[in-house]
């Protein structure tokens, strides 16, 4: 038998005062409450009730388990409230990695958004670059752009796609003119992102085959897109960027977007989170809310 029913049985005998209540109340035989209550006394080896043909009584080691049995009783339904609540309701602590500025722009404000619909969700957001090992830094969530690393023990989810533009300042072009094809961009100075000592090449679509890579020359060279953008802006060369992040200099004529028209390079945007036997709902929520907003934010 299961020790938690028969305890419940017990409880209900001792509170109604009869078998055949507490078989009224659990719609079960008489004999059956019998079977459990004998079968925690059979278990701890006393005997829990005196029962005559008349009435019955908690004998006193009975009294001492009845009031342990309820504590345990009230303990299991409280958990089993935890669960149900945790399953409707996105609570506790989120710790999400991302990259420095794609979530300051992107991610941040999506997910603080979120906390304020839902106030019992804790926000534990880490900006950086390169990003950190998710597992190793206990992170429930990390958000990563284009190509993935070892995702071993990860479960991922492609959540956007971030579009790149090629853009310059009017005055660049106004001094250094106007590149009317890729192949032009080899003519021109560019302001070059360099990431972990290496130099990104700036990628095109073709109708067949994989992206056409060019080299970026140029004397400025940069670990900070948003630097990029500030020197671009500047006239200091051209830039290839991320849309979300000079989508307000474009719209403000402070730069000017190159190639219009023509197929722009879109970075994967995935989100990454250890695997386990259950999501949790503070996790699921989150995935779920980025997939739905940050393709309107990105491209």
């Amino acid at each position: 038998m299961d020790r938690l029913t028969s305890m419940a049985v017990f409880v209900k005998a001792a509170d109604l005062g009869s078998f055949a209540a507490a078989a009224d109340a659990f719609e079960i035989s008489g004999p059956m409450v019998g079977k459990h209550v004998r079968f925690l006394e059979d278990r701890i080896g006393v005997r829990l009730l005196n029962r005559t043909t008349r009435r019955q009584s908690l004998t006193e080691a009975g009294e001492a388990y009845y009031e342990r049995c309820r504590a345990v009783l009230s303990e299991a339904e409280a958990a089993d409230a935890v669960v149900a609540d945790e399953l409707s309701e996105p609570r506790g602590r989120l710790r999400v990695t991302m990259p420095a500025l794609l979530g300051r722009h992107c991610v941040a404000p999506v997910l603080t958004k979120l906390a304020r619909r839902h106030p019992h969700l804790e926000l534990d957001l880490s900006f950086g670059d390169p990003i950190a090992d998710i597992v190793e830094g206990g992170y429930d969530l990390a958000i990563r752009t284009g190509d993935l690393d070892d995702q071993s023990g990860l479960i991922t989810r492609r959540i956007a796609s971030q579009r790149m533009v090629v853009c310059s300042a009017r005055s660049y072009l106004r001094a250094n003119g106007k590149p009317k094809s890729i192949d032009d961009l080899a003519a021109h100075q560019a302001v070059i992102y360099r990431r972990s000592g290496r130099v990104r090449p700036w990628l095109f679509p073709q109708q067949s085959g994989p992206p056409r890579e060019i080299m970026p020359a140029g004397r400025l060279r940069f670990d900070d897109l948003e630097a990029i953008a500030d020197a671009a802006a500047q006239g200091m060369g051209l830039a290839w960027l991320p849309y979300w992040l000079v989508r307000e200099r474009l719209n403000a004529g402070i730069l000017v977007g190159l190639f219009n028209g023509q197929p722009e390079f879109l970075y994967d945007c995935h989100a990454l989170w250890p695997r386990s036997p259950r999501m949790p709902p503070k996790l699921r929520v989150a995935v779920d809310v980025l997939a739905a907003a940050l393709p309107k934010l990105m491209t």
